[in-house]
């Protein structure tokens, strides 16, 4: 039987580092956790509602959240966020003030920051919306999870594996179906691998996509 481990997981400390870096108490850790969650859902719902993207791209890649006894410091990693800003010049403002409204945090400052990603379609993250998009407009899978690797090429990545599980195409029975180009050298710890998990709601039910992206190796 093959043991699963998240890509991410397996590299941390190698290849990768944590998106949120704060310290607790044990008995204030669940708090801090739930703090996160809703920081991260509160900026998902408001790029959502305001940045209209005629591919269905929100273009958010990570959250990163660097906490202090009188700071929190959010950095939202897009690969778009010309966008954001043009729909909604004020759009950094009013992203914090409905922050700090969920999180009803008083004594604690709040700084929210934007950077651009050079190369969005390298993000696992920004592929799978744009591949759920793709899949809520009845596009077929086949051609959905090849045009993705078509963009994954222009952005220099050196493998690419695909994978779509569920009712896909509307068939009866749930199937697992995947693609992959180039090297995904999954058991080698030191390659930087960049790994996604996301669910896309369609009429026939719920679809999965995991990506798998072999950046490079360190």
């Amino acid at each position: 039987m093959g043991q699963k481990i998240n890509p991410l997981g397996f590299r941390l400390g190698t290849t990768q580092s944590h998106h949120s870096v704060w310290f607790a108490q044990p008995k204030n850790y669940s708090e801090g956790l739930q703090e996160d969650q809703k920081i991260q859902d509160c900026i998902k719902t408001y790029v959502q509602k305001n940045m209209r993207i005629s591919s269905g791209v929100e273009g958010i890649a990570r959250i990163e959240i660097q906490k202090r006894i009188d700071l929190i410091q959010v950095i939202i990693y897009m690969g778009f966020p010309k966008l954001l800003i043009e729909s909604r010049p004020r759009g950094i403002e009013e992203l914090q003030s409905s922050v700090k409204k969920r999180l009803n945090s008083v004594n604690r400052k709040l700084n929210i920051a934007l950077t651009r990603i050079a190369n969005p379609y390298g993000q696992p993250n920004i592929l799978a919306e744009f591949i759920a998009g793709q899949l809520k407009n009845r596009v077929s899978f086949r051609k959905a999870m090849k045009k993705a690797i078509e963009l994954t090429e222009q952005a220099d990545t050196k493998g690419i594996q695909v994978q779509i599980a569920g009712r896909i195409d509307g068939k009866e029975i749930a199937r697992v179906e995947w693609i992959r180009e180039g090297r995904v050298p999954l058991q080698t710890i030191r390659a930087k691998i960049d790994y996604c998990s996301y669910t896309v709601r369609t009429i026939y039910g719920a679809l999965g996509i995991k990506i798998w992206i072999f950046a490079d190796a360190e």
